[in-house]
């Protein structure tokens, strides 16, 4: 059985995550972080202090400011469904395996490979985002979930190359990863972004896949029928 959960970076996710984590009993919690994150979030729950600051490039950077501030204003901490799965998965004794590629690398590569008017678009967009807060990042979140093909299908239309690095060439490797451990692991719980949760299942081999989205967990209502699921160890809600 594989659970696959959709989550979104900036919302305060933690509680539902530690609870579906909890509540599967994997052997294994996979998640969308490569080592270096992996290991900068665990040192920074721990108290660890960095040795050196690590450069990061300019588009990075500006992301990563931008995650932030958000986390902040939904009251949050960024990635701590990454940090409630980790903890959890530690307490029932799952192995914990970080999955992504290298976030930086793939943050430079889609600046290199983009086009001028690509890389117009992406600075125009960027810079209406920083005045529309938390509420635009809801508003596109609902507009994702209404209608999720036709959003990635815009998406793709207007930013090529940010889908095609971001969430296509990711999908594949995180979902090579995931194939990987299917014969090790009979019962893993994989975190990451929402909008992976669609191209991996169709990349993952295993028929037996639970999906819980992140519309389900910020619903309460949705969220009770989810927990119920879980209880009657259901792959799904029609189940």
């Amino acid at each position: 059985m594989i659970t696959i959960i959709g989550t979104g970076h900036v919302f305060n996710l933690a509680e539902p995550v530690s609870f579906i984590v909890k509540n599967t009993w994997p052997d294994a919690v996979l998640i969308e972080l490569d080592k270096a994150r992996y290991e900068s979030m665990m040192n920074d729950f721990n108290g660890v202090k960095p040795q050196g600051e690590q450069k990061m490039s300019t588009i990075y950077a500006s992301t990563a400011k931008y995650q932030q501030k958000m986390s902040e204003q939904s009251g949050s901490k960024l990635g701590s469904e990454f940090l409630a799965a980790v903890n959890t998965g530690k307490l029932v004794n799952a192995q914990i395996i970080p999955i992504d590629t290298d976030a930086m690398r793939v943050m430079n590569e889609m600046w290199d490979e983009m086009s001028a008017g690509e890389r117009l678009r992406y600075r125009m967009s960027s810079f209406k985002d920083s005045f529309g807060g938390i509420k635009k990042v809801r508003t596109t979140h609902k507009r994702f979930s209404d209608n999720e093909e036709d959003y990635v299908e815009n998406m793709r239309k207007r930013y090529p190359t940010l889908v095609r690095k971001l969430i296509d060439e990711r999908n594949v490797y995180m979902a090579d990863q995931i194939n990987s451990l299917t014969g090790t692991y009979h019962n893993m719980v994989v975190v990451v972004g929402d909008a992976h949760v669609e191209g991996l299942c169709k990349l993952i081999n295993d028929e037996h896949i639970r999906k819980i989205r992140l519309n389900d967990i910020m619903d309460r209502e949705r969220f009770s029928k989810i927990r119920q699921m879980i209880w009657d160890g259901r792959e799904s809600l029609e189940g």
